[in-house]
């Protein structure tokens, strides 16, 4: 019946606050003249009270209305509000006040009108909050006992959209390392150290956590298994909307492994991009895809989307919103087709990152790959110089170092060609980096179905290691490089350390409390191996950047290079005439 009484409409709800009010003013004013004669009324006061105790009522009531305060929702009663009324109050003690000096003939004690103001206001202000208090009570017994971790304006927003009923967690504490905030109160919530995280976990029945403060990956990761081990598996992280609005979301691997460059100019990067035609190759990729969003961003004045997929093109055109691209459904294989894109909108820059990048489907269709990887990236530089392009930017991979499989031969290729071709007017670099976190054909995506689907996670050999950044600061470093480019330079992205795909695959499973799935290994693919690396050997160089540096020069003649290419796809046995090319190619298979 309670409930039932306050769970009302808008309607129903101004009805019952201007009967319950009613209710108040006139319990109030009876009060104050009990208060004012010590519980004796004299005769004729009595008289007096019933002749202005309506009229009273019905002023409060009226600049109640007049201020709003019945369309305001319990819930959301907040301090604000107290100000509403206080005011109301006010002015109906004023107007009150006027009515007895102009219009009341009868007798009234002056003093009782403090006394009523004091005790509306009190009981006024009581009943809305505690209505307030009620549904938080009661709401709370539903909801997810939270530590609140990072003492800030986002924590006091998650605070308030908890209470709102906007999310599905209940705060009870909040820790934060910052020693300033100690034994602090944000909303009535004691901010705690770090060091009693256990002691609150256990003391409230902890379940959830919500992080709104900032961590490097590593310290997340920290956080996040030291969470595990107290037995908290809903772990969300807060970004603020606006004032108040607040989204969570799962923390993810993504968090977990991140890798954000300290050095990201993106000065820079606008230097190389802005007013620019910049034609991008394999735009409908991941790399692709990023990298057309960051030269919109940047101020392109034109995207030239090149893609053989039918879908990813018209995926990539529908999500970016840019008024000036053009969509080119076409191969780099074909150099007629593209030589036509060349003529027709003379780009400026080039990002060539078409190329098939998955290691057993090159193994297993080696021609395609060579012609991909090779001839279409040969087309892509050769037609850059014929055309005057003012840079050419080749993305490569950690799998063309000592390359032990088709794939990554064939971009070690492409990298030899871009080093070493007679390049003119054309200023031709290269940027070489490891995996991109959820790219697709990675690892991660395909872990994320395995758990999704309730399957064993499958991994070719508990030693396997791979480089990882998220795709959008390996776009923006790409960029970055390009943008610094003078020479010709192969650059290296900063990948940090490998991590252990093992490794990669028990925190999944942590993440979506999935620790009764398996892992079962499968053996190494063809041309798989169990560590890739960046650099063919220690001479590399610094740049300004702490994450680029520049790989030394591979000399080749580039005649020798060309006739050796045009042999390559003449000849029957391909993957000797790789190793022909590349000595250091240890086919594994």
């Amino acid at each position: 019946m309670m409930k039932q009484l306050f769970s009302t409409s808008p309607q129903k709800r101004t009805v019952f606050f201007i009967l319950i009010d009613i209710c108040i003013f006139f319990v109030s004013l009876y009060l104050a003249y009990q208060l004012r004669f010590n519980f004796d009324v004299w005769p004729e006061h009595r008289i007096g009270f019933w002749n202005i105790v309506w009229i009273f009522i019905a002023i409060k009531i009226a600049m109640f209305y007049i201020f709003k305060i019945y369309f305001i929702t319990w819930r959301y009663f907040v301090l604000r509000d107290v100000q509403k009324i206080f005011i109301a109050l006010i002015i109906s003690y004023i107007i009150f006040v006027l009515y007895l000096i102009f219009l009341h003939s009868g007798v009234f004690p002056r003093s009782a009108i403090i006394i009523d103001f004091l005790l509306s206001f009190i009981f006024i202000v009581g009943i809305r909050f505690a209505k307030r208090a009620y549904q938080e009570l009661s709401k709370s017994d539903s909801l997810n006992p939270t530590v609140i971790i990072g003492a800030n304006q986002k924590a006091m927003s998650v605070i308030s959209s908890a209470r709102d009923g906007e999310i599905n967690f209940f705060p009870v504490a909040i820790v934060d390392e910052n020693r300033s905030m100690i034994s602090s109160y944000m909303s009535d919530l004691k901010v705690h150290t770090c060091d009693k995280l256990e002691y609150l976990i256990d003391k409230y029945h902890i379940n959830s956590a919500i992080i709104t403060k900032e961590y490097t990956s590593d310290n997340l990761d920290r956080l996040f298994e030291k969470l595990n081990t107290l037995g908290v598996t809903n772990i969300k992280l807060s970004k603020l909307l606006g004032s108040k609005n607040e989204k969570l979301r799962d923390i993810s691997i993504e968090d977990l492994l991140a890798r954000h460059p300290k050095d990201l100019d993106e000065k820079a990067i606008g230097n190389l991009i802005k007013d620019k035609v910049v034609m991008i190759t394999g735009a409908g990729g991941s790399i692709g895809s990023e990298i057309t969003r960051q030269c919109a961003k940047h101020g392109a004045q034109q995207l030239l989307l090149l893609d053989h997929s039918e879908y990813n093109l018209y995926s990539l055109s529908e999500s970016l919103l840019f008024e000036n691209q053009v969509t080119l459904m076409q191969s780099v294989v074909d150099r007629k087709l593209l030589e036509k894109v060349f003529k027709k909108y003379k780009p400026q820059i080039v990002i060539h990152a078409a190329a098939y990048k998955h290691v057993p489907l090159c193994e297993e269709n080696i021609e395609g790959a060579i012609l991909n990887n090779i001839i279409g990236t040969k087309n892509c530089i050769d037609l850059s110089i014929q055309y005057g392009i003012s840079k050419f930017v080749l993305i490569s991979t950690d799998k063309a170092v000592r390359p032990t499989n088709v794939m990554g031969a064939t971009k070690r290729v492409s990298e030899l060609y871009a080093q070493n071709v007679e390049a003119k007017e054309t200023l031709i670099t290269g940027v070489r980096f490891g995996n991109v976190l959820g790219s697709s054909g990675s690892v991660i995506p395909k872990f994320k179905k395995q758990i999704e689907n309730s399957k064993p996670l499958t991994i070719t050999d508990p030693e396997i290691t791979r480089y990882f950044m998220l795709i959008p600061e390996a776009c923006q470093l790409v960029l970055q490089a390009a943008a610094i480019a003078e020479n010709g330079e192969l650059f290296i992205l900063d990948m940090g350390e490998p991590v252990k795909i093992v490794d990669l695959a028990k925190k999944m499973l942590k993440i979506y409390d999935k620790q009764d799935l398996k892992i079962i290994f499968t053996g190494l693919r063809k041309g798989e191996k169990l560590y890739e690396e960046l650099l063919i050997d220690e001479n590399d160089k610094d740049t300004r950047y702490d994450s680029i540096f520049i790989a030394s020069k591979t000399n080749y003649d580039i005649k020798t290079l060309n006739s050796d290419i045009e042999m390559l796809i003449r000849t029957p046995d391909q993957v000797s005439k790789l190793k022909e090319i590349v000595p250091e190619f240890k086919h594994n298979i």
